[in-house]
């Protein structure tokens, strides 16, 4: 197979300033190739130099890093060992810019690292005169906006743990989650705004406090000036709750004490709660951010995002390199689009973070922030969520910056950080992820576990790494945790990702294995088809499905076209010629069908395995993980009708 060309390189200077650099240097290494394979051959080597290089501060250290190399559910890292990640994240005073929160409405906040430190300081006073205490859950059900992060960080400088919610969840899918894990405290806003409109919060807010009888406090952080109504009864305002003058102090916890809890997307039935730890969390984040993504305390870093992606988690950890954070809430086509470059020119955003998605419809949507803003600040341009197609990574050099190194990156909720991420050393190739993340066992398994280079196969790690889970809740014998990842290829971690190594040393994802088609028995990714339909200027989105016909398989694919345009027989014949001659016969769909909207999650990700369910008449387990649950009554409807 050729090599994808190579669309940008960092120049030399810019490489020899690099955090990754200087790391490579340190520890005797000239190229990154050699420092990788020593960061998996010598995991515990490496990651006591990360801890080294970025100043990680234990209260009480392990006698060594890594206790079991052979078990990755249980490798015991850094046992015996103590600090608190909240301490790492407030370390840094000073009046400079901890956090600069801009809102669709136009609203602008800015909080200092002192005025941080002190707001945390207090929320954890009231937490603790609440009764919260160490192992307590403390959960959030709360826009993107500063008071989430000053409630998280108190939460975890006492020791408690941390779990969130973005406003736009129903109580049912709420109390899904948060009802799994009994939050003694909710903190949530009297509403939020999104597409132009006031949205109000108050009765789902009592829906939870009363579906859930654990929470004894709820905290109502006014976010929208006046509210829309009254706060349920036995709700606090937030300045009533933190206690003023409180002094800020960190308890030092084990290092796999919990931190946060995530959740599967739940679209199979009710989600998983995958519990995270403070050190674990706290050394991914610093691999990628410092290293990875060369992050410092000049940055501002802005990722698009809501409280309920783990996208949200991955970006409060930049301030524990001092960087200031650029918080958005609201929609980012708000208006006439232009939201996120006029907050980035303003701000002088140095990253900035989106979804795949995000990507694709600006350029479907004819802006070139290239002409209309100064993007001279920005130097880096992460993408995440789903694969970044090729056409994608052009339109980033031609219509957003010529100068910028664009990473498409990939992981999940289940590590808390990447599989996949970029690099400071190397070039961008087009349509790929830049490499394999520092300390990240990453292969290419085919059906036998052989792994495989320049072929597709299952993306799996092979050996320990400090942000696997350290639990599911409720999970008593780890059941759930072995079979969500370590029965495909017993004791090595299988992510659920179609995907491909390349020569390079880069990765290329296909789409999630569970989604895979398989017509005639070849296997198909999902996203190769998406790669192609979506050239088409009179596609919008589009989302295949496999469906079972004739003891076989055969690809259906659903388009959301422009708003002027019909699928008519020339445009199918269009359609099946572009995915012919960009990829084989196999990937031809058998039947084309045109909808208005494709059901997604919460966090943008659209859903092939709730599609496929109803079209073969089979039940959507939680249509509370959708963003959108009604467009499925859609391709319920076009079932039952026979017109597929």
């Amino acid at each position: 197979m050729s090599e994808n060309p190579i669309i940008w390189q960092p120049d030399v200077e810019r490489m020899q300033a690099s955090a990754m650099h200087r790391f490579m240097v340190q520890n005797g290494f000239d190229n990154y190739d050699d420092l990788y394979q020593w960061s998996i051959d010598e995991s515990a080597a490496f990651w006591e130099a990360l801890c080294d290089f970025c100043d990680v501060h234990f209260d009480r250290r392990a006698e060594r890093a890594l206790v079991r190399r052979d078990n990755i559910m249980d490798a015991g890292w850094f046992a015996g060992s103590q600090l608190n990640y909240a301490a790492h994240l407030l370390r840094y005073e000073g009046a400079r810019a901890a956090i600069i929160f801009c809102g669709e409405d136009g609203s602008r906040r800015e909080m200092s690292r002192d005025e941080l430190r002190t707001a945390v300081a207090e929320v954890a006073a009231g937490l603790r005169n609440t009764g919260v205490v160490k192992g307590d859950c403390v959960a959030g059900f709360l826009p993107n906006c500063p008071e989430a992060i000053i409630a998280m960080l108190a939460a975890s400088s006492i020791g408690a743990t941390w779990s969130s919610c973005s406003p736009d969840f129903g109580v049912n899918g709420v109390v899904d989650r948060f009802g799994q894990i009994e939050p003694k405290v909710l903190f949530a806003t009297d509403g939020y705004y999104y597409n132009g409109k006031r949205i109000d919060s108050l009765p789902i807010v009592a829906g939870i406090a009363a579906a859930i009888p654990a929470i004894s406090t709820t905290v109502i952080v006014p976010f929208l000036g006046e509210t829309q109504g009254e706060a349920p009864a036995g709700t606090v305002a937030w300045d009533d709750f933190a206690m003023a003058g409180a002094a800020v102090s960190f308890e030092p916890v084990d290092f796999d004490h919990p931190l946060y809890i995530l959740y599967s997307s739940g679209t199979t039935g009710v989600p998983k709660c995958i519990v995270h730890g403070h050190g674990g969390t706290l050394l991914k984040h610093l691999s990628e951010h410092v290293l990875h993504i060369d992050i410092n305390s000049d940055d501002r870093v802005f990722y698009f995002t809501t409280c309920g992606w783990m996208m949200w988690n991955w970006l409060v950890s930049g301030l524990a390199t001092g960087a200031t954070l650029v918080l958005f809430d609201g929609a980012p086509f708000v208006g006439e689009g232009r939201v996120l470059w006029r907050m980035t020119e303003r701000e002088q955003v140095t990253v900035f973070g989106t979804s795949a998605k995000y990507i694709s419809a600006l350029q479907k949507s004819g802006l070139r922030p290239i002409d209309e803003f100064d993007l001279t600040a920005l130097r880096c341009i992460l993408s995440t969520g789903s694969p970044l197609m090729p056409e994608s990574f052009d339109f980033v050099y031609d219509a957003i910056s010529a100068d910028v190194q664009l990473a498409s990156i990939s992981g999940g909720t289940d590590i808390l950080g990447c599989f996949a991420t970029g690099n400071p050393l190397w070039p961008v190739r087009r349509g790929e992820l830049q490499c394999r993340g520092l300390g990240m066992a990453v292969e290419i398994f085919d059906d036998t576990g052989a792994a495989l280079v320049g072929q597709k196969g299952e993306l799996v790690c092979t050996r320990p790494f400090p942000s696997t889970p350290v639990y599911f809740w409720n999970d008593p014998d780890n059941a759930r945790y072995r079979a969500a990842y370590f029965e495909r290829f017993p004791g090595v971690w299988a992510h659920g990702d179609f995907a491909e190594l390349m020569q390079s040393g880069g990765l290329v994802i296909h789409g999630r294995s569970d989604a895979v088609l398989n017509p005639g028995g070849v296997r198909i990714g999902t996203a190769e088809i998406y790669r192609q339909v979506e050239k088409l200027d009179e596609v919008v989105e589009s989302i295949a499905i496999g469906q079972n016909w004739n003891d076989d398989v055969r690809v259906v694919l659903f388009v959301v076209l422009r708003a002027d345009i019909d699928l008519d027989d020339a445009l199918r014949d269009r359609i099946r010629d572009v995915i012919r001659e960009g990829t084989t016969p196999r990937h031809v769909p058998a039947r084309i069908i045109a909808v208005a909207e494709i059901p997604r999650t919460k966090s943008g990700k659209i859903v092939e395995l709730a599609v496929r369910s109803v079209v073969h008449g089979e039940t959507v387990m939680n249509i509370e993980a959708l963003a959108n649950p009604e467009a499925l009554q859609h391709f319920r409807d076009i079932a039952e009708l026979g017109k597929i």
